[in-house]
């Protein structure tokens, strides 16, 4: 039995835990800026899963206009954890504080990832005419909002075909294929 048949799986563990706990983070954040409705049991949970870390960061780190700091903060160090435990793993030569440089354009790739699948999501269950009380449509929507808009703005429905979700795919798959790369470049990211 070879090392790299349990480097693998804890590998995969390692990604989805901090993987699935960051995103929660994210999607925390993304909602506050959005101002998305407080009340919402959605918000309400991830409130609940995110507020213990985030309850000591934010008595040293204030938000500011608007913005959640310490969330953004709590992100990149859950990313820079995340990096530096599977760079280590994977026998990366390079320094541990790296990490902390590479989860920069991995959080960048995050909150397009999240803004991405929130409207593919949305735009398929657009297809089965869900109840918009949903209390998860609501918050979707209030998500995709602003990507959504401009992009409406731009191509208006043809024969009740709503296509400005395609649009704003495209272009957020077009600025994760163009800002992405350069960033790692930048970083010095092995990833």
């Amino acid at each position: 039995m070879s090392a790299s048949y349990l480097l693998n799986p804890l590998v995969f563990l390692i990604q989805t835990l901090f993987g699935l706990y960051t995103a929660t983070v994210a999607l925390r954040f993304l909602l506050q800026w959005v101002r998305a409705d407080f009340y919402n049991p959605i918000s309400q949970a991830l409130i609940r899963l995110t507020a213990p870390p985030l309850r000591p960061l934010r008595r040293l780190i204030p938000g500011y206009g608007g913005l959640d700091l310490a969330a953004l903060v709590l992100i990149w160090l859950l990313s820079s954890a995340e990096l530096g435990l599977v760079a280590w793993i994977g026998g990366v030569d390079r320094s541990l504080f790296g990490a902390f440089a590479w989860a920069i354009p991995s959080m960048v790739e995050l909150f397009i990832n999240l803004f991405l699948f929130s409207i593919l999501i949305r735009a398929i269950l657009s297809w089965v005419s869900p109840d918009p009380a949903n209390p998860a449509i609501r918050l979707l929507d209030q998500l995709i909002a602003p990507v959504m808009s401009p992009a409406r703005r731009l191509v208006r429905p043809i024969a009740g075909i709503d296509l400005a979700p395609l649009l704003a795919m495209i272009v957020l798959i077009l600025l994760n294929m163009l800002l992405i790369p350069p960033l790692k470049w930048l970083v010095a990211s092995p990833f």
